[in-house]
């Protein structure tokens, strides 16, 4: 009898056992089912919008370059504010250079114009009260087209073996062209103003000699009358042909 009795408890403590045992093996297996669940539940899990940590940098879009790349610079090499069509009017868009308008000094492009002579020129001579012992030379366009006045006039006063000396300084940055009606200007010193210079005589006539454009002068001279009592000594000097008058003076 006892041996029935030991023989049935010990079934009855196997078969709880089995039970318990049966129980942990279900939970184990519950959870690596939902192993992935169990695992998260330390950190959170990776984010599918664009929200980033504290600290990192948003992912650059593809051909979102922010103003930065090539895309963003003119055509011209400069940045998008830089010297492109906005860089101070220095591009394509500037003003040009405005020229000159073929004035007095030099001729205008595909003007007409004949060199300055003493068959269409008239020329007179006057005495100047300031600067002292100065004449003043005034040659006159009469002919119809331009002409120019070239290098200085050669001046033969009286029975004179050379022509009067120029004064180099004087010399103009281009052509003096004279229009018609107009006029162009020489001054002449006549003497020195402390009478010290040598060959002093008083002269009655003058021929004035136009150069040619290649340094040359014309055969035939301008003989203007000369102011009474016109007095030269060996100083004399004359000027180029100006365009203003006050440059000849």
């Amino acid at each position: 009898m006892r041996s029935r009795l030991f023989t049935t408890r010990t079934a009855r403590i196997a078969a709880s056992a089995a039970a318990v045992a049966a129980a942990f093996s279900l939970t184990a297996c519950g959870d690596g089912a939902d192993g992935k669940k169990a695992a998260g539940t330390d950190r959170p899990a990776a984010s599918a919008g664009p929200e980033t940590t504290a600290g990192s940098a948003p992912a650059e879009a593809p051909g979102d370059s922010g103003g930065t790349g090539p895309s963003a610079k003119s055509p011209a090499g400069g940045g998008s504010q830089g010297g492109g069509s906005q860089g101070g009017g220095q591009g394509s868009h500037a003003a040009p250079a405005r020229t000159g308008s073929g004035g007095k000094h030099g001729s205008a492009p595909g003007g007409k114009s004949t060199t300055c002579t003493a068959a269409n020129t008239k020329v007179t001579v006057s005495k100047l009260s300031r600067p002292i012992n100065h004449l003043l030379l005034t040659v006159t366009n009469t002919g119809s087209t331009r002409c120019d006045a070239y290098h200085y006039p050669a001046l033969n006063f009286g029975d004179a073996q050379a022509a009067t000396p120029v004064m180099e300084s004087s010399k103009p940055q281009s052509v003096v062209s004279v229009e018609p009606g107009q006029s162009a200007y020489a001054a002449v010193r006549t003497s020195d103003a402390t009478g010290e210079a040598s060959g002093g005589r008083t002269v009655r006539s003058l021929e004035l000699y136009f150069a040619n454009r290649d340094g040359s002068y014309a055969e035939r001279p301008a003989r203007p009358a000369l102011p009474k009592g016109t007095y030269i000594d060996d100083s004399a000097q004359v000027t180029y042909w100006q365009s203003e008058l006050d440059d000849a003076l």
